[in-house]
C-alpha cells in the first residue's frame, strides 16, 4: 500500500473516526472517575501573619478537606501530611482581610497522583491587630477533698509561668492562666498528673506545650489541739522572796492521738518557771518550761519566757 492510499484510509470517514475517539476518551475518563474514591479529613487551620500582627477575632480552628483519588493511594496519606493555611503575611497594617484557604501536601501526600483536594470553607476573613506578649502565672485549679484522715500538705505545677501572645488591646486584662480542674477526691498519697492548660480566649496564643505537670503531696493527718489560759507556776522560789510577772497564763499547741487530745486537761505545773537560782532582788528573763506528758508532741507554746520581778518579802 502506497502512501497516498494510507493517507486516504486515514482521512476516509474522518468525522466518524474522530467521534469514535472522543467517545472512547469520554468512556475512559468516566470509567476512571468511577474508580476514584473520596476521603474526608478535619485539618487544623494555620494562620500565617507578619510577626508583628495577630488575629484579634475568633476564627475557625479547623477546615474540612476532601481527598479524591485511587482508594489505596488516598488511604496511605497520613492526616498530618495535609496542611491547611491562610497566608496574611504580606499585610503589615492593622485591619480586616480576606484570603483563600490553601493546602500544602507533605511527605506521604506529596507524590500521590491522581489526587483532587477540595477544602471547606474556601476562604476566611480576620481582623489583624498589633501583637503583645507577657508572662503570667499558671494556676492549678484544685477541686474535691483528699481521703478522710489525710491532708494536701503542698502542691506545685510546672511550668509555673506561661508566655502568652495576643492582641495588644486585651492583653492588659490577662493576669493568669489556669489548668483543667484537678480532682483530689479519695487521694491518700503523693501523686503527679499531666493536665491541660486552658486558653481563656481563642485569640491568645500560648507559647510552648498546652500541657502542664501537677504534683501534690498528701500526708496522713495528725490531730492537733490548742489549749489556752493555762496557769504558769513559779517553782523553787526562795521563801524570802516574792515575784511578779504579767500575763500569768499561757497557751500550747499539741499534736497527738485524737483520743488523748480529747481527754487531756493540763495539770498544775504543766507550765512552770524554775526560780531555784534566784538569790537576790532584780528583774530576770526566765524560760517557761512545758512539762509534757508522754504521747504528745509540742508544736509551740506561748510565752516562751517571762520577765520576772523579784523582791524581798515585807518591802
Amino acid at each position: 500500500m502506497n502512501s497516498k492510499k494510507l493517507i486516504y484510509k486515514i482521512v476516509e470517514n474522518w468525522p466518524a473516526k474522530v467521534l469514535s475517539i472522543a467517545i472512547a476518551l469520554i468512556l475512559f475518563v468516566f470509567n476512571r472517575m468511577n474508580t476514584l474514591t473520596t476521603r474526608n479529613l478535619s485539618v487544623p487551620l494555620v494562620i500565617e501573619t507578619d510577626e508583628s500582627l495577630i488575629p484579634s477575632n475568633a476564627y475557625i480552628k479547623s477546615v474540612r478537606v476532601t481527598l479524591r483519588g485511587e482508594d489505596d493511594s488516598i488511604k496511605s496519606i497520613l492526616d498530618r501530611d495535609i496542611e491547611a493555611y491562610v497566608d496574611f503575611s504580606r499585610h503589615e497594617i492593622e485591619g480586616w482581610y480576606r484570603a483563600p484557604v490553601q493546602i500544602r501536601r507533605k511527605e506521604s501526600a506529596r507524590n500521590v497522583e491522581p489526587l483532587e483536594i477540595a477544602v471547606t470553607p474556601m476562604e476566611i476573613s480576620v481582623q489583624l491587630e498589633r501583637k503583645a506578649s507577657k508572662s503570667v502565672p499558671l494556676i492549678a485549679m484544685i477541686r474535691g477533698k483528699v481521703a478522710s484522715g489525710y491532708d494536701l500538705v503542698s502542691h506545685s505545677v510546672s511550668p509555673s509561668e506561661i508566655v502568652v501572645s495576643g492582641p495588644v488591646s486585651i492583653m492588659d486584662s490577662l493576669n493568669e492562666i489556669r489548668t483543667d480542674p484537678i480532682d483530689l477526691d479519695g487521694r491518700n498519697g503523693d501523686f503527679g498528673i499531666i493536665v491541660n492548660i486552658i486558653n481563656p480566649n481563642p485569640v491568645f496564643v500560648i507559647k510552648g506545650s498546652s500541657m502542664a505537670e501537677f504534683n501534690g503531696q498528701v500526708k496522713q493527718s495528725v490531730p492537733v489541739r490548742n489549749y489556752e489560759g493555762i496557769p504558769i507556776l513559779l517553782s523553787a522560789l526562795d521563801p524570802a522572796f516574792e515575784a511578779y510577772f504579767e500575763n500569768m497564763t499561757g497557751s500550747v499547741r499539741l499534736e497527738g492521738n485524737q483520743n488523748l487530745l480529747d481527754n487531756f486537761i493540763p495539770a498544775d505545773g504543766f507550765l512552770s518557771v524554775d526560780c531555784s537560782e534566784l538569790i537576790m532582788e532584780g528583774i530576770y528573763l526566765l524560760p517557761v518550761t512545758v512539762n509534757l506528758p508522754s504521747g504528745f508532741t509540742l508544736i509551740r507554746n506561748e510565752p516562751k519566757e517571762i520577765n520576772l520581778t523579784v523582791t524581798e518579802k515585807g518591802e
